[in-house]
Order: structure tokens, then sequence, then C-alpha cells
């Protein structure tokens, strides 16, 4: 069965006045999906705390900016570190270097745009590609 990669800040967590919260709609599609699910980010551990990425309901992924998720390095490393194969993952984020990053290192990715809030658009990508 494929994990689910989820971007963390400005995808599966969403700013909310001067704080950070989960957005439960995505939650509520990607909780569908019996998939493990993983959160990537590059959060160091200030950025951790500040986003509330330590209170996730999944596992939490980071390189702390070294490298960042536009690098394939970072995909890489993370495939490596879960002994995933590039073709047991499917990933999403709202930044388009991200997702070209996760393609070159074999993963299928989807750009979700955070103001279109798409969720229509994400539930079809992961059907099709799980």
């Amino acid at each position: 069965m494929k994990t689910i990669l989820i971007d963390a800040v400005n995808t599966f967590v969403v700013r909310r006045d001067d704080d950070f919260e989960i957005f439960k709609e995505m939650r509520d599609l990607l909780e569908i999906f019996p998939n493990r699910k993983i959160i990537l980010t590059g959060a160091n551990d200030e950025q951790i705390k500040k986003f509330g990425l330590d209170k996730m309901p999944y596992e939490i992924f980071t390189l702390k900016h070294d490298p960042e998720k536009t690098d394939p390095k970072y995909f890489e490393l993370m495939l490596k570190h879960f002994n995933l194969p590039h073709n047991d993952a499917v990933y999403f984020d709202h930044n388009p270097e991200a997702v070209k990053s996760a393609e070159l290192a074999g993963i299928k990715s989807y750009h979700y745009d955070p103001d279109e809030r798409d969720l229509e658009g994400l539930r079809e990508f992961l059907i099709k590609s799980l």
C-alpha cells in the first residue's frame, strides 16, 4: 500500500489569525484513505513548535532546511530514511518547486494550490495514484 506524503505548512497546516492549525477538511479527506501518512517539512526545532508540528496526527519528517524540499536530495534522503521505494509513495505540496523536486526523485506528485483549496482535485489525484 502506498504512503501519502503531505506538505506541512500552507497545505496541511494553515494560518488562522496569528496561529496555525490543521486544515480540518483536508484531514477529513485524508482519513478516508487507510494508507500510511507522513507530513514532510523543512522546519527546524523552533519552527516545529511555532507551526504546531509537534502535535500532528501523522508522522513528521524534517531535514531542518538541509537540504530544502526544492532539492531532490531531500526526497532521496526521506525515502532512504523510511526505506520507501519511490514508486510506493505519492506526494502533494503547495510549492511547485518542491513538487518538481519530488518528481525528479521519482515520486508521483501533485501541486495543491492553497488559495484555491481544491480538495476535490486532491481527492481525484489520490484515488488515481494510490
